[in-house]
C-alpha cells in the first residue's frame, strides 16, 4: 500500500518554516503498514495543486495533503479540491457550530465572515472533525484512491491523524506489517561499514532492506521488512540481525526501537538501574544536558548540570585545581576528570560526565588543536577520561562530542 504526502505553502518553499508535518505523517503511516513513496512540497497555487493531485493519483493509494486550509483569502486549496473532484462548497452546520463554540470559549473575539467560510466544505467530502481548530479535515475517494486534506498547523494535524485519519485508513485498507530493527554503531564511517557488510547485504532476502543513517560520529543501521505474516517477518529480521552482529560487534553500541534515540536508551538504562546522572560541560555548551532531558521522564534520573565555559568557573565553582589547569591546560584529560568528579559531588549523583575541548574556530585558552575534546566519566568506583579528535568544523565537533559522551556513559552503565 502506497501513500504520497503533499505539503502546500509558500512559507515552506522559501525556507521560512521547516516541514515537520511530513516526517510525522510518514512515521505514523509506516506504523500501520503504509509505505510513503514520495513527499512533495508545492506553492499554494491552483494549477500546481491540480497537477500534483493528478500525478499522485497515478501511483498512490492514499494522497495526504497538509496546508492551505486556513481562514485567509490566499488559501486556495479547498476551492481547488472542488475543481479536481467536480464538486461545490456547501455549508456544514456541525462545522459552523464548532467554529462558533471555539470563538466563544477560547478566542473571545468576534467571529468574522472569513471564519464562517471555513464551515463551507465540498459536498462530496466526508468531514473530519478538527478538535483543536476551525478548519476541518476532508476525506475524498475517487477511482479507488483516498485523498485526505488537513490543515498545516502541526498540533491540529497531529490530532486529526490520531483521532480521525489513522482509524479510517485501518478500516479502509488491508495493510501489510512493517517491522524495523535498528543497530547503533560508533567509531566507523558509513563507507567502511558498507565494505564489511557487502557480502551479507548482497544476500539479503528481497523483503528486507538495509538503510544507513549517519549522524555526527555514529551510524544507525536500520533493517526494515514488510509482509503479511507478522511472526514470520519479525523472525526473518532477527535472523539477519544475528548474521550482522559478528561483522560489526566491535562498533555496535546498542540496538534500539524504530525511533529510539540514544538519549532514550540511556534514560531507560539509568531508570532500570535506579542510578542518577549529572554533567559538567564546557565545549558542548549545555547541549549534552539538553539531549539528556529531551525525553519525558528524564527527571527520574538526571540530577542537573553546569556549563562551566570559562576557566574561572571551572576553578571557582567546580573546584578544578589551578595547578592542574596550569600544568596540563584547560583542555586535558586531568581537567576532564576533575570536572566529572566535582559534578558528581556537587549534584550528589551516582555518575557524572564532563566535556572540555576546543571546538574552534580558534584555539582559545589552550594550545590544543581545534577539534580536540576530552570526555570524563566519574562512577561510584572510578574516574577516567578519553581524548577525541572530532574534526575542524565547530558544529561537527560539538555534536560529535555530545554523541560520544552519551555513548561512553551508556556503555559504562550497561556493562556493569
Amino acid at each position: 500500500m502506497i501513500a504520497e504526502i503533499i505539503t502546500i505553502g509558500d512559507e515552506i518553499l522559501i525556507g521560512q518554516i521547516v516541514d515537520t508535518n511530513s516526517a510525522y505523517i510518514a512515521k505514523e503511516l509506516n506504523k500501520i503498514g503504509v509505505s510513503v513513496h514520495q513527499i512533495t512540497s508545492i506553492e499554494d497555487e491552483k494549477d500546481h495543486i491540480l497537477e500534483s493531485l493528478k500525478n499522485a493519483s497515478n501511483t498512490a493509494n492514499v494522497v495526504i495533503i497538509t496546508g492551505g486550509l486556513g481562514p485567509t483569502n490566499d488559501d486556495v486549496t479547498k476551492r481547488t479540491l472542488c475543481e479536481y473532484f467536480e464538486d461545490q462548497l456547501i455549508l456544514n452546520s456541525d462545522v459552523l457550530e464548532h467554529i462558533e463554540e471555539i470563538f466563544k470559549r477560547i478566542k473571545h473575539t468576534p467571529i468574522s465572515n472569513l471564519n464562517r467560510e471555513q464551515a463551507m466544505v465540498p459536498s462530496k467530502a466526508a468531514v473530519l472533525h478538527n478538535k483543536y481548530g476551525t478548519a476541518p479535515g476532508l476525506w475524498f475517494k475517487k477511482d479507488e484512491v483516498v485523498y485526505i486534506a488537513m490543515p498545516g498547523v502541526p498540533f491540529e494535524m497531529k490530532a486529526l491523524m490520531e483521532i480521525e485519519v489513522l482509524p479510517k485508513l485501518k478500516k479502509e485498507f488491508d495493510r501489510p506489517f512493517i517491522h524495523h530493527k535498528t543497530i547503533r554503531t560508533y567509531g566507523l564511517g558509513e563507507s567502511a561499514i558498507a565494505l564489511r557488510l557487502e557480502e551479507w547485504e548482497r544476500n539479503l532476502p528481497h523483503h528486507i532492506k538495509l538503510a544507513y543513517l549517519p549522524n555526527f560520529g555514529m551510524v544507525r543501521l536500520r533493517l526494515s521488512g514488510k509482509g503479511y505474516d507478522e511472526g514470520e517477518l519479525k523472525t526473518s529480521i532477527e535472523l539477519e540481525f544475528e548474521k550482522i552482529y559478528p561483522l560489526l560487534k566491535d562498533i555496535i553500541a546498542d540496538t534500539a526501537g524504530e525511533d529510539e534515540e540514544l538519549s532514550l536508551s540511556l534514560q531507560n538504562a539509568f531508570i532500570d538501574k535506579k542510578s542518577t546522572l549529572a554533567v559538567a560541560e564546557s565545549c558542548t555548551g549545555g547541549l549534552l544536558a539538553a539531549e539528556i532531558t529531551s525525553n519525558a521522564g528524564s527527571s527520574q534520573f538526571f540530577k542537573g548540570g553546569m556549563v562551566s565555559y570559562a576557566t574561572q568557573v571551572k576553578e571557582e565553582v567546580l573546584k578544578v585545581s589551578k595547578a592542574t589547569v596550569k600544568k596540563y591546560s584547560v583542555v586535558s584529560r586531568q581537567v576532564a576528570e576533575e570536572m566529572a568528579v566535582s559534578a558528581r559531588q556537587l549534584f550528589k549523583s551516582d555518575y557524572a560526565i564532563s566535556t572540555t575541548g576546543n571546538a574552534g574556530p580558534e584555539k582559545g585558552e589552550s594550545d590544543a588543536e581545534v577539534g580536540t575534546v576530552y570526555i570524563g566519566i566519574a562512577t561510584p568506583e572510578k574516574v577516567y577520561a578519553e581524548k577525541f579528535e572530532l574534526g575542524k568544523r565547530r558544529e561537527q565537533v560539538v555534536k560529535k562530542a555530545v554523541n560520544k559522551a552519551l555513548e561512553m556513559i551508556y556503555k559504562e552503565l550497561v556493562t556493569r
